[in-house]
């Protein structure tokens, strides 16, 4: 950071953001920011890690209110049971996107003519297609 402080306009630019984005996440309660002369934004350092914070948590599939709950929790304790609440949810999603790059490395290694008839491209899709144990 050049100076102490940085703009509205800065930080959305520094963080591939829109403003408008870093407006709706103060007016939700997850930034906020100092204001100088003529209400101006002004982030320090703190601020741009709340909203590589915010940025990673959305990554990982948390809502803003989770967001919110997480980063104002005044204990140890209640940050840990937001991210408990959602380590599982993101273990499952990132299980169902191993199994589709599977599904897609399948395809492209397969040597068929048509790799939708493949048997190891429908073996990566076989447990969708099951019905009732056993047919």
């Amino acid at each position: 950071m050049k100076s102490s402080t940085m703009t509205i306009g800065e930080v959305a630019d520094h963080f591939g953001l829109p403003a408008h984005v870093l407006r709706h996440w103060e007016s939700v309660g997850l930034l906020c920011p100092a204001r100088v002369t003529g209400g101006r934004r002004r982030y320090t350092r703190d601020d741009l890690f709340r909203v590589a914070s915010i940025l990673r948590a959305k990554q990982a599939g948390l809502s803003l209110p989770d967001i919110r709950a997480f980063l104002a929790a005044g204990d140890p304790a209640t940050r840990k049971d937001v991210l408990r609440r959602n380590h599982c949810a993101l273990q499952v999603r990132m299980a169902a996107l191993r199994s589709a790059l599977d599904l897609l490395e399948a395809g492209l290694n397969c040597s068929h003519e048509d790799v939708t008839t493949c048997p190891n491209y429908r073996g990566r899709l076989a447990e969708l297609v099951e019905v009732g144990g056993g047919g």
